[in-house]
């Protein structure tokens, strides 16, 4: 028996208001979406003109609904996630992309453009699923980019979302001693570390429960990897060269102590799109 989208859109945004997920018929059109191979706009429209789907789709919609309002993360149901321009496979073992992210990476990317070097280099710290070391390599495409991940799991993510970028270089290890040949070298040093601290468990069921928790603690005030790429941008930097550092609201006078303490020039904090502090600049002297 054939199921129109509107009333299964319907039925699904419910459920998942029920389950308490931030925006029920997002998720819902965005799962409606990847099961009949559509996307967003395409599902409203099809609810526009009143389309139906089979009992195969409607069975599968229903799963996915139950996994959600379950609440796991509607990018580990689909295996995809927007990050500016990209689409990026994710799932379990990789944090999945911010929205606010988006905003960081912007930083790196115009530092990369208005610089005076014919082909730029930049590093991405601990890059997760390649997400800030893929844009910056696809919209500077003169820069040489290069990425380091410690997580295997991560890393294999990583190597997928990048493999088409001739530009990035991506290599499984320590950001603390990684790409040693760069010294001196880099324009842009940019990092989203991991920046909780170990006993502020996140409220969110999706990120408590479901991205990689060597992605999200950093230490008893959650400073402990910044701390290390201060010392380690330092050393990749060449002078005037710049640290984007992402962080928690609460974080950024902090930060700019460790960095004016380590001898950076210019620390400043500045706001995401919700007006909260979300990164950190610095320059190397």
């Amino acid at each position: 028996m054939p199921h129109t989208i509107a009333a299964l859109l319907r039925a699904v945004a419910t459920q998942l208001a029920d389950a308490g997920v931030p925006d029920p018929l997002v998720d819902a059109e965005m799962l409606a979406g990847h099961v009949l191979g559509r996307t967003r706009g395409e599902v409203q429209a099809a609810v526009v003109r009143g389309d139906a789907v089979d009992d195969a789709d409607a069975a599968r919609l229903q799963v996915l609904a139950q996994r959600r309002a379950a609440r796991e993360p509607l990018q580990h149901l689909t295996g995809v996630a927007a990050f500016r321009h990209l689409e990026l496979a994710v799932g379990p073992g990789v944090f999945v992309p911010r929205p606010e992210t988006e905003t960081v990476v912007q930083f790196a990317i115009d530092a990369l453009i208005a610089s005076a070097e014919g082909a730029p280099v930049a590093v991405d710290l601990g890059t997760g699923s390649g997400a800030i070391a893929m844009a910056m390599a696809t919209e500077v495409p003169h820069a040489q980019v290069f990425a380091v991940e410690r997580s295997p799991e991560a890393h294999a993510w990583a190597a997928r979302n990048t493999a088409s970028a001739e530009n990035l270089t991506l290599v499984l290890g320590d950001l603390a001693s990684a790409f040693d040949e760069l010294r001196g070298r880099a324009a842009v040093v940019i990092s989203n570390p991991p920046y909780v601290p170990d006993d502020a468990i996140p409220r969110d069921p999706e990120v408590r429960l479901h991205d990689p928790a060597q992605a999200l603690y950093g230490g008893a005030d959650g400073l402990d990897v910044v701390r290390v790429i201060s010392t380690r941008a330092r050393e990749l930097l060449h002078p005037g060269g710049l640290l984007v550092l992402e962080h928690g609201e609460l974080q950024g006078a902090e930060i700019r102590g460790i960095l004016e303490r380590d001898g950076w020039r210019s620390a400043a904090t500045h706001q995401d799109l919700t007006r909260r502090d979300r990164a950190t600049t610095a320059l190397r002297p």
